[in-house]
């Protein structure tokens, strides 16, 4: 029996349309739906367990996978089957959870996985921008409590016109890269990568999206009334004292307000917080806290949270004693370690960073190998966030999620002001040495350091920074360089990245609803003053790269050969290559181009000497002689018919002078005319049409003998 199944099409202003059907796949799950555009289809499924999971926190899980059988591909590697999810699939995993989780109740603890699959692809169509409708309409579709319906899009720019979800060839031409997650009535996420654009375009392009959003979710809506709405699940709800609550404030709030006015370090400022919070857990006997203790926990942290809103909202004081506009102080440093291709500090406040460059031929490009895109990085930055960056202890379990996140945002940040003609591939790697707050825009700050010292010749330096706001009716305070408890304990973090003359990358979660444009705009503008003070403190410490990369870092040339030569430069089993790397010192990597019928050999080295025996070699093997030209070479052997000679511009590059091309008159010994070692000049005739060989001669050069002429008519 075939399943009923409803459909909702959503149409697009340039004529395109995504559909959602849902009836006819992976029924079991507590909700699912198919989403479509063009030949790309996503299958989406929500399912939560019944049960709470004994946790504090939301347990919920986003999964996004691309299936190679959608693209008709097989996956790399050895093992033919998807195994971890690649950093991609983990980027579009972070976009959709950011936007979901503030939206289940927060007494919610059962655990929910919502999984979004790749089923067939379309060259056309960019599967990340339609994750967030898919996720989203599953999760309407089931009885899991979520607050409202939610999408995702992405808007380009081409020509000055806006693009809802661009393919990735219009993307290619777009000065905007912006990926937008919204409720109908608010914004709550926003990533993307810009050319210099102002705050006002910025706005500009999320409300833009917003709009396209706002159709989106109410196809959602019409296809849950077509199928019926399901009534929301009944699930055993946290505990609650509101009494305790009370007592707990009336303890606290007071106390914690006049800890947050002291303007102390994290640590400082953490232990007098823990020990009120010890000292009021002290007025209760041992089964009272048994019972209650992890509701005095709780309702603790909700006074402290209030009180260092409040500081702000009533006094203008932060947790650190800042004004709300303040950037904490700033020192950097570069050239720090010796050995490194390039490297610089970058340190704000109590979050420090520190990069280091390496630079590298194309054979250390960054693979992409996707269902949906193949390709490779010249540029691509990693970040690393250990434990005790924070002062903690814990396992290392790989590279998290977050720092994924975090280094891909300062990977857009800095591949804006790339050179196109750099001839390396170039690595940036972040070491978070400290962290109370932006870690990432600090890995920007050094990274672009870095980068200069490392004689990288970006176009301009970027900073960034992270804004914060807190909000309580209708008034607002939106903070620049927030701290980690301000982020923690705010209604927004947003981070702005740029140059002097505009925002190269942005990433922003807001956990509050209806947050206007007009707060929006005041923020960006807010990060602007923050963006240009910070860049005068990187200008201050390197104002410009490196003319030239270090001493020990590695020179790169790039030498164009026709195709027909590559052969000879790699030699039979690639002897002549290696042992020219060897002689040299030198990595040399070929790149066919078919297009174009030639080569590109990349010469890495860090000898100058090493290099140019390189290049000396590829002057040999690639040197043609022209027809009627003349060339000095040198005998380097004796034969009996003739010397073999090599040409002096292009070493092993031999060719024989016959015994016949050497002199007008007749020649009877080779050693009569020239010796082993002799310089000397030949005229170059090209192909001989009797022998087929090259024909090269030393007559040719000299004053023909004049021509005895027998007197015929004295004969008679």
């Amino acid at each position: 029996m075939i399943p009923k199944t409803f459909t909702q099409e959503i149409q697009l202003s340039d004529g395109r349309s995504i559909t959602l059907e849902t009836g006819k796949l992976a029924k079991q799950a507590d909700g699912s739906v198919v989403v479509r555009m063009g030949d790309c289809m996503l299958l989406a499924t929500a399912v939560s367990a019944r049960k709470a999971s004994p946790v504090d926190f939301l347990p919920l899980t986003i999964d996004y996978r691309e299936k190679f059988a959608a693209a008709g591909r097989f996956p790399g590697g050895f093992f033919k089957r998807e195994a971890r999810p690649s950093n991609e699939e983990i980027l579009t995993m972070r976009l959709v959870d950011r936007v979901l989780r503030p939206l289940f109740p927060k007494d919610y603890h059962a655990e929910i996985q919502i999984m979004i699959q790749l089923m067939s692809h379309d060259e056309n169509v960019m599967p990340d921008a339609l994750a967030g409708l898919a996720a989203s309409t599953a999760l309407q579709l089931s009885d899991i409590p979520f607050e409202n319906p939610i999408s995702e899009a992405r808007v380009g720019r081409v020509n000055g016109e806006w693009v809802i979800n661009p393919s990735k060839e219009v993307l290619a031409e777009s000065d905007v890269d912006i990926m937008i997650g919204a409720s109908y009535d608010s914004v709550a996420m926003v990533e993307g990568e810009f050319d210099e654009i102002s705050e006002e375009e910025m706005v500009e392009a999320i409300a833009f999206g917003h709009e396209a959003i706002k159709t989106q979710i109410e196809a959602q809506e019409k296809l849950v009334a077509d199928v019926g709405k399901k009534e929301t699940r009944e699930y055993e709800e946290e505990d609650h004292d509101a009494d305790l609550e009370t007592h707990i404030h009336g303890l606290a709030y007071d106390k914690c307000y006049e800890i947050a006015k002291k303007g102390l370090a994290k640590g400082e400022r953490s232990q007098l917080f823990s020990e009120l919070k010890d000292e009021i857990k002290g007025g209760y006997s041992e089964e009272e806290l048994e019972e209650k203790g992890a509701l005095i926990s709780k309702y603790f942290s909700g006074a402290q949270k209030k009180a260092v809103r409040d500081l702000v909202l009533n006094d203008g004081i932060r947790l650190d004693a800042r004004k709300t506009t303040d950037i904490r102080p700033i020192w950097c440093e570069v050239d720090y370690l010796p050995s490194t291709h390039g490297s610089s500090v970058f340190t704000r406040g109590e979050t420090q960073a520190l990069a280091t460059v390496t630079l590298g031929t194309s054979r250390e490009a960054n693979i992409i190998d996707l269902p949906t895109e193949q390709g490779e990085e010249n540029f691509y930055l990693h970040y690393n966030f250990p434990p005790f960056s924070t002062g903690e202890a814990r396992p290392l379990r790989g590279t998290s999620r977050r720092e994924v996140g975090h280094g891909n945002l300062a990977q857009r940040a800095l591949k804006k002001v790339m050179p196109d003609d750099c001839p390396y591939t170039v690595r940036v790697v972040s070491e978070v040495l400290e962290s109370n707050g932006s870690s990432s825009m600090a890995t920007v700050c050094a990274g672009t350091m870095a980068l200069m010292d490392a004689g990288v010749k970006i176009e301009k330096p970027v900073s960034g920074i992270a804004m914060g706001l807190i909000t309580e009716g209708d008034r607002y305070a939106v903070l620049s360089d927030i701290l980690g408890d301000e982020d923690h304990l705010g209604d927004m973090d947003f981070k702005v990245t740029g140059t002097r003359e505009g925002i190269t990358a942005c990433q922003m979660d807001i956990k509050i609803k209806g947050l206007s444009y007009e707060i929006l705009t005041q923020a960006l503008m807010q990060a602007k003053d923050g963006r240009m003070h910070i860049l005068d403190h990187l200008e201050a410490t390197i104002s410009s790269p490196a003319e030239t990369v270090k001493e020990h870092a590695p020179k790169m040339i790039n030498r164009i050969i026709a195709n027909e030569f590559i052969g000879a430069l790699i030699g039979p089993g690639g002897k002549v290559i290696q042992e020219l790397q060897k002689e040299s010192g030198c990595t040399i990597v070929i790149n066919e181009d078919p297009v174009t019928e030639e080569g590109i050999v990349e010469i890495l080295g860090t000898s100058p000497e090493g290099i140019a025996m390189v290049e000396a070699k590829i002057d040999s093997i690639t040197f043609k002689p022209t027809v009627g030209n003349t060339y000095e070479v040198k005998v380097i052997k004796m034969l009996d018919f003739g010397a073999v000679v090599e040409y002096l511009e292009a070493p092993g590059n031999e060719v024989l002078l016959h015994v016949s091309e050497l002199a007008w008159e007749r020649t009877e010994n080779v050693s009569d005319v020239v010796n082993m070692g002799d310089v000397l000049e030949v005229k170059y005739f090209g192909i001989d049409s009797r022998t087929r060989k090259e024909k090269v001669s030393r007559k040719a050069l000299l004053p023909r003998p004049e021509r005895k002429d027998n007197n015929r008519d004295e004969k008679k």
